[in-house]
């Protein structure tokens, strides 16, 4: 079996799963293993499609779209993981349809590789813990944007099906800022691992990552002193969450974004 075919396979349980979380969540209904069951399988073929790549005759493409596909890979592992004990798996339908959306983007966009195998042990370490914190803040960033939209209408007293069938807003809450500090956790990893391994983390091609970086660390790490010492939460919670990814988001994809699919360079 190929590698597109664990790929369109994975996009087809992935779109499954969404579609039965959606139609659950607006017909008001319980929690059923079907969709849950369908992005487990997804999310194993999208392992075997990343795998594939890997362990293929090619070393493994860390461009665009194959580096997003596997931040996407983590994201849904993530979430299956927790499902199994927080009611978290309505957010599969903002995730799933990320992870094949991103997994279809990278089979029709195939793209000049960026071999990830001549890394030494130690670069292999700052990517890994990067990928996990992205994945883990990405995931708190969507959890944020529910949370908003949820406590908007609640104030307003005419929520609709979908933020009905969220768990409660405390809850909701709860698990964002453990996702955060999580997410920080592996960030400091990340940080830490970059300057102690990489010979000149403020080169030229990397200044921008770096100084982006510490300034989302900086915004989460305030955010969780605020959480703790002033209560913070709420508008205030969502606001810096979200400022903390964008700028992950332009630190981790936003010189691949320009140098690769807009002026074509390597």
């Amino acid at each position: 079996m190929n590698i597109p075919i664990f790929g369109i396979l994975s996009v087809l349980c992935y779109s499954a799963a969404a579609t039965l979380i959606a139609k659950d969540l607006f017909a008001r209904q319980d929690r059923r293993p079907a969709p849950i069951r369908l992005a487990w399988i997804g999310a194993g073929l999208h392992t075997a499609y990343a795998a594939t790549i890997f362990l293929g005759e090619q070393p493994f493409n860390f461009s665009f779209f194959n580096a997003a596909t596997l931040v996407a890979l983590v994201i849904a592992w993530f979430l299956l993981f927790a499902a199994l004990d927080k009611p978290v798996e309505k957010l599969g339908v903002a995730v799933f349809p990320l992870a094949a959306g991103l997994i279809g983007l990278d089979m029709v966009f195939p793209e000049t590789q960026h071999p990830l195998v001549t890394h030494n042990w130690q670069m292999s370490v700052h990517i890994l813990t990067s990928i996990v914190a992205f994945s883990l803040l990405n995931i708190a960033a969507i959890q944020a944007i529910l949370l908003a939209i949820q406590d908007q209408q609640l104030r307003s007293h005419h929520p609709k099906k979908l933020m009905l069938a969220l768990p409660p807003l405390q809850a909701m809450e709860t698990l964002l800022f453990q996702m955060i500090g999580t997410g920080l956790f592996f960030l400091t990893a990340a940080l830490l691992s970059g300057f102690i391994f990489i010979e000149d983390i403020f080169a030229q091609h990397l200044a921008h990552k770096t100084i982006l970086s510490i300034c989302a660390w900086l915004i989460f790490s305030g955010l969780l002193l605020g959480r703790l010492r002033y209560g913070w939460r709420g508008s205030t919670a969502i606001q810096w969450t979200l400022v903390g990814f964008v700028l992950l988001l332009l630190a981790y994809f936003g010189s691949k974004l320009v140098l690769e699919l807009i002026l074509k360079k390597t």
